[in-house]
C-alpha cells in the first residue's frame, strides 16, 4: 500500500523567483513532486490538449466546479476568467503516492493550507526587500511603470501575509534560494 503524497504549497510576490525555483526543485525525482492540472475558463491555445495543459471548462461549467465545491482553489483573475484547482486533481495525484505542487497567489496559498493542515508545507518566497523586487520588474524590461507600481504595491501587501506561511525563505541569492526550499520539501516529504 503506497501512502498518501502530500501537498507542496508555493507562493510569492511577481517576480520574486518563484518559477525558477520550482523549476530547478521540480527537477529532483527522488522528491516525488508532480504538478497538478488547473483548469480554466480561459480558450484553449495551439497546441495545448485537454487534460494535459489545463482542464478547459465553460464559465458554467467552473461556476458549478465552485457550487459543488470540488474546488482547492479558484481565482477570477478577471471577468469570466477563472483558473482554479480540481479536488480530483490533488487526490489523484497524492493517491499515487506522489507530493503535488502548488504554485498559488498568496490568498489561494493560506486558504490551501489552512483546508490540508499538516499534509500541506506552505512556502513563502521573499524578495530581499521591496526595492529590489522593483528594480527586477524594471530589469526585467516586460512591464509598464504602471504595472510595476501596482505589482509593487500589490507585493506589500503579499509580503504582510507571508508570516501565515509555515517557512518564508528571502530571495536574495538565487542557490541558496533553491537550496533551501529544497531541504524544507525533503525533510516534509520524507516524515512520517
Amino acid at each position: 500500500m503506497c501512502h498518501q503524497g502530500k501537498l507542496i504549497i508555493i507562493s510569492a510576490p511577481s517576480g520574486s523567483g518563484k518559477s525558477t525555483i520550482i523549476g530547478r526543485i521540480m527537477q529532483d525525482e527522488s522528491l516525488r513532486l508532480s504538478f497538478s492540472v488547473s483548469a480554466t475558463t480561459r480558450p484553449r491555445r495551439g497546441e495545448e490538449v485537454n487534460g494535459v495543459d489545463y482542464y478547459y471548462k465553460t464559465v458554467d461549467e467552473f461556476k458549478q466546479m465552485i457550487a459543488d465545491d470540488l474546488l482547492v482553489e479558484y481565482q477570477e483573475v478577471y471577468e469570466g476568467r477563472y483558473y482554479g484547482t480540481p479536488k480530483s486533481e490533488v487526490e489523484r495525484i497524492t493517491g499515487m503516492g506522489r507530493n503535488v505542487v502548488l504554485d498559488l497567489d498568496v490568498l489561494g496559498g493560506v486558504n490551501v493550507k489552512r483546508m490540508y493542515g499538516d499534509r500541506a508545507l506552505a512556502i513563502f518566497i521573499q524578495p530581499p526587500s521591496v526595492e529590489v523586487l522593483r528594480q527586477r520588474l524594471i530589469g526585467r524590461g516586460t512591464d509598464s511603470m504602471e504595472d510595476i507600481m501596482a505589482r509593487v504595491s500589490k507585493a506589500e501587501f503579499e509580503i504582510s501575509i507571508g508570516p501565515q506561511f509555515d517557512y518564508t525563505v528571502i530571495n536574495d541569492d538565487l542557490e541558496t534560494a533553491v537550496a533551501e526550499v529544497h531541504r524544507l520539501i525533503s525533510d516534509f516529504v520524507t516524515q512520517g
